[in-house]
């Protein structure tokens, strides 16, 4: 089995990644860009925890290379994340096959519902 999902190009004459050269190593990410990555892996674990019990599949994300979103379950936009952290590049996607997006909620979303409920519990009197 394998931890990445096949490439829907494969085969394809039209593949927008054919001029890349898979043996053409990606240049490291930057110690910064890494602790970024391991940022949003940690962000990541905290959003599910908090939003998926509502209902909350995933993220979506506004794609600046196709200018359309990209519908993320938790599983798949974490394993994307260390597909970068140990590639240092981000794998070739395309949208997700008619997602809800009714069950996905922006990095930011996710962002200010996680502050919000740190600050309803830093309000809580302690017992």
């Amino acid at each position: 089995m394998h931890d990445e999902p096949m490439d829907p190009f494969a085969g394809d004459p039209g593949d927008p990644s054919a001029g890349m050269d898979p043996a053409d190593p990606a240049d490291p990410l930057s110690e910064d860009e890494k602790q970024d990555v391991l940022e949003d892996l940690e962000d990541l674990e905290l959003y599910q925890a908090l939003l998926e019990p509502s209902g909350i599949r995933g993220l979506v994300v506004d794609c600046e290379d196709c200018r359309e979103p990209h519908y993320f379950d938790w599983e798949l936009l974490r394993a994307n994340l260390r597909h970068l952290l140990d590639d240092g590049r981000p794998r070739v996607h395309e949208p997700a096959f008619n997602p809800d997006p009714e069950h996905y909620v922006t990095w930011d979303y996710a962002r200010g519902y996680a502050d919000g409920v740190q600050d309803v519990l830093a309000d809580t009197p302690g017992d």
